[in-house]
């Protein structure tokens, strides 16, 4: 297990860009099982979900080409169903979330997929049943027993058909919309997710020889095609990196520049930020963030406590709650934090406690956040990453506290952060791997 030992209290200072987005690179990725055509993939980042995954679909019988560390070639053109039998396939797939969006892509072009339940963060529950609901209604089959968690769908051929769904789930609308870009016929998809993740996966899919409208909106029409072929796809800079430094800016009073950001993509991000009194400047693509002592959280026009909750785009991204809380928690005023689509996921606060923090979980959805406003820095502390996000916000509130903090169980941060320790430190940090 690797730990950070981070000395905080430092000020930062220089330029950092963004890696590609890791939600649309494994979406992508996954895509690339739709023909047996050449994809080339730039922008990638080198973290271990992706690579997981690329290695994943590489033991399936796709043969991947490594041009460079961000980019990489699929030709997908033998797979190995039966692999997907093995103890293997089930050890390496169910240890990856994104593992799930393979089933599409092979439902579609083979008939037939295979897939244990997934793994990934334990931020609560959640459910695959948009995916297969899904798959039902373009008429595949769909087995799955409780004693032995591993999940069938197959069918001959699949068929379009309307289809609302009972959640706008970026990875089920992305599931869905693989396999409906080769079933006969037209398929509606209302209530889609649009995230510009999702319409990053439509305008590969339609650069494939997919047929998609609707792209950008909840409500898209997808007319079937009997093959796709290869192309060339550059992946987004992550919008959740960057909202993770626009936060570990303001708590550390740095002076930042956020290169190449993809800034009309970030959608509320960075009114998000805003809301909470952090001083940011869109320069062309860029985002600079000034050194700044102190930042203060709006209130509503009537006076009442703000309150920043996630929601589904062109929402706030829940991946991004997270950052917002610890950032507050050095603001002055007070935010009430609504985390509605995870029940398990403000766990990691009382970490933050521990620090000094002063905050009040209300449930496992809410937590409120008085902010001490510089007057009390938190202190360094022992703790472990629980996830992801959390992990960064972590790293983020041990960036900015006073004396040495030390961070176990990284790997979760490496799941998502691309040599996180290393360009913070080219930044003026001082982050140790142990």
């Amino acid at each position: 297990m690797g730990t950070f030992i981070v000395h905080g209290g430092k000020h930062l200072n220089g330029e950092i860009t963004p890696q590609g987005a890791k939600n649309e690179a494994l979406q992508v990725i996954c895509a690339t099982l739709l023909t047996p055509g050449k994809i080339t993939i730039k922008n990638i980042p080198d973290i271990s979900d992706v690579n997981k995954l690329i290695e994943l679909i590489g033991c399936m019988g796709a043969k991947v080409t490594r041009e460079s560390r961000s980019v990489a070639s699929f030709e997908a053109a033998e797979i190995n169903l039966d692999y997907l039998q093995t103890s293997e396939f089930r050890e390496q797939s169910s240890s990856l979330r994104g593992s799930i969006m393979i089933v599409g892509p092979l439902l579609a072009r083979f008939g037939k997929a295979f897939i244990p339940k997934p793994g990934g963060d334990k931020i609560g529950r959640r459910r695959v049943d948009t995916h297969f609901a899904g798959f039902q209604k373009l008429g595949a089959v769909f087995e799955f027993d409780t004693s032995n968690p591993f999940y069938k769908v197959e069918a001959p051929f699949l068929t379009g058909t309307y289809m609302h769904l009972d959640e706008a789930s970026v990875t089920g609308t992305a599931n869905i919309l693989m396999a409906a870009v080769l079933a006969k016929g037209r398929t509606t998809i209302y209530n889609a997710a649009c995230e510009p993740y999702i319409q990053q996966l439509c305008k590969m899919l339609v650069s494939m020889g997919a047929k998609i409208s609707g792209i950008g909106s909840n409500l898209l029409y997808v007319d079937g095609v009997c093959g796709l072929n290869g192309c060339t796809h550059t992946i987004l800079p992550d919008m959740i990196e960057i909202g993770s430094f626009i936060g570990m800016a303001a708590m550390t009073e740095s002076e930042i520049t956020i290169k190449n950001t993809s800034y009309d993509n970030l959608g509320i991000i960075p009114g998000s930020f805003l809301r909470l009194g952090i001083n940011l400047e869109r320069r062309g693509d860029d985002i600079f963030i000034p050194h700044q002592e102190h930042y203060e959280i709006e209130t509503f026009i009537d006076g009442s406590i703000m309150t920043i909750s996630d929601a589904i785009w062109p929402g706030l991204t829940p991946d991004l709650l997270s950052i917002l809380l610890v950032t507050a928690t050095q603001a002055k005023g007070a935010v009430l934090i609504h985390q509605k689509m995870f029940e398990s996921r403000l766990f990691f606060v009382d970490k933050l406690i521990d620090m000094g923090a002063q905050i009040i979980l209300c449930d496992p959805h809410r937590a409120t956040v008085i902010g001490l406003d510089k007057m009390i820095s938190l202190k360094g502390t022992i703790m472990s990453s629980p996830d992801i996000r959390a992990g960064v916000a972590l790293l983020i509130a041990a960036l900015s506290a006073e004396g040495d903090s030390v961070i176990h169980n990284i790997e979760q941060i490496d799941r998502g952060y691309q040599d996180i320790d290393a360009r913070l430190n080219v930044l003026g940090a001082d982050i140790k791997r142990v």
